[in-house]
């Protein structure tokens, strides 16, 4: 595993799945490990990791959230990006809307994919930014999915992936002469809590929620991690080109556009 000892890392959406297992990974590696999200003060996290309650479609609350973390460490390290909202009620009145036809969409959907997904990346990165500009030094990583290059059960869903990708791709570009990479990160099919009480996937090929986080720490312990800056990544080809596996000792293929 890479270590990370005295960097700071914030891991937005930590209190469970993907998230909670970035947080609980970085951990691992050594960083001093903040995780918000609505509910994080109830979230199964070691008490090394420090839980910061924090809405991220208010920008105050967000604000109050840097504020901490300046006050606390004096630094920002590593900024993963991974609040997401829209996966709420996908049943309505009894019946299942997510994979509906653009037309038929609740338009409420939209506001919590855009809102408490894409802009909240954005504000995020943002003042993850003005701190990290200062210090040269910093990696911002969007948790994004296939969805963003292909049709997968929600056009609204694609369309806010691909706004996170390109989100990515340009703010890359304005950090690179800083010293500071940001990347997109593809996680594989996850068994997160959710995906495990489905009982419906065929889990051959897949990953813990920490092995997505085990992707950010090889990144963020990379000297030379600005020669992925910009690009989307997949945490399975990420585990090949820096040589670990996941919790389980495994190391599962990555996916391709055609698999999804």
């Amino acid at each position: 595993m890479t270590q990370l000892d005295g960097q700071v890392a914030l891991v937005t959406g930590g209190s469970r799945g993907v998230g909670r297992g970035v947080a609980l990974a970085l951990h691992e590696a050594g960083c001093m490990v903040y995780a918000s999200g609505r509910t994080v003060g109830d979230a199964d996290l070691p008490p090394e990791v420090l839980r910061a309650p924090c809405d991220h479609t208010d920008d105050d609350a967000v604000e109050r959230l840097f504020a901490r973390i300046d006050a606390e460490r004096g630094r920002l390290d590593v900024l993963v990006n991974n609040a997401w909202g829209g996966y709420e009620r996908m049943v309505e009145g009894g019946r299942f809307t997510w994979a509906d036809p653009l037309w038929e969409q609740p338009r409420w959907r939209w506001d919590a994919m855009m809102t408490a997904g894409v802009r909240a990346a954005f504000v995020a990165s943002q003042l993850a930014a003005r701190r990290m500009v200062p210090a040269r030094r910093g990696l911002i990583v969007n948790v994004s999915h296939w969805a963003a290059q292909k049709r997968i059960g929600s056009t609204l869903y694609g369309v806010a992936k691909a706004a996170t990708d390109k989100l990515t791709a340009d703010l890359a570009l304005e950090l690179r002469p800083h010293g500071i990479a940001a990347v997109s990160l593809y996680p594989g099919l996850v068994r997160t809590e959710a995906v495990l009480a489905a009982g419906v996937f065929d889990l051959s090929n897949s990953e813990s929620p920490q092995f997505v986080g085990r992707a950010v720490a090889a990144l963020a312990g990379d000297p030379d991690v600005l020669r992925w800056s910009g690009q989307v990544l997949v945490a399975a080809a990420v585990a090949q080109t820096y040589d670990f596996t996941d919790v389980d000792g495994r190391r599962p293929r990555p996916l391709t556009l055609a698999d999804v």
